[in-house]
């Protein structure tokens, strides 16, 4: 299974940037799919999760702001970011437990990483 994440760059003040991550391969099915993130000296951080079945869960730092949905048809998750602020400046990781034709047990899979940064 790979996930290709998109829609990193640069934000202005109290902008908005939306990130996709399609997962694709052999896929015979994705359970939770999620955003981390990883700031510049600081450890990876969980961003959102969202289960197939809808079920969210936020980093308090982004409740509000970000919104976490998903589109299990096409094995697509997207994180909206809203009033991005300094501190969301970092590389954003799409991830998900996956599960490959003819295996019984799910995996994590990570993406490649996509930069945000929030202007000055």
């Amino acid at each position: 299974v790979q996930l290709q994440a998109s829609g990193g760059g640069l934000v202005q003040a109290g902008g908005s940037l939306r990130l996709s991550c399609a997962a694709s391969g052999s896929i015979f099915s994705v359970n939770e799919m999620g955003w981390y993130r990883q700031a510049p000296g600081k450890q990876r951080e969980l961003v959102a999760t969202i289960t197939s079945g809808g079920s969210t869960n936020y980093a308090d730092s982004v409740k509000g702001r970000f919104t976490i949905s998903r589109e299990n048809a096409k094995n697509t998750v997207y994180l909206e970011m809203n009033s991005v602020n300094v501190e969301d400046t970092a590389v954003y990781y799409c991830h998900a437990w996956g599960r490959r034709v003819g295996e019984l047990r799910y995996q994590e899979y990570w993406g490649q990483g996509t930069q945000v940064t929030r202007l000055q």
